[in-house]
């Protein structure tokens, strides 16, 4: 399947810092087969942050499946994963 904007999520991890969040968080992109295309991460005092746009036009999950499969992931090593389609992003940030 081609990218399309339709494909592209913009994927946000917020919390406390802890060893194991990029791992856990990839871990089920990459399983599930989501490329991720850009990731920035940053780490203010104790806060952990980061941003990934991904595509999911390969991927075995839907996009509701997805963000339901991250947010329990998120649950189980305390942060808070969310997901918007980047054309809906886009949209809201727009200047």
């Amino acid at each position: 399947m081609a990218e399309t904007s339709s494909n592209r999520i913009v994927i946000t991890v917020l919390g406390k810092n802890r060893p194991g969040i990029v791992a856990a968080v990839t871990r089920v992109l990459g399983e599930e087969g989501v490329d991720i295309r850009d990731i920035t991460q940053s780490i203010i005092d104790d806060i952990f942050t980061m941003t990934m746009l991904a595509d999911i036009a390969e991927s075995a999950l839907d996009f509701h499946a997805l963000s339901d499969a991250l947010a329990e992931t998120g649950k189980e090593i305390g942060v808070e994963v969310s997901l918007q389609r980047e054309d809906v992003f886009n949209f809201m940030y727009r200047l």
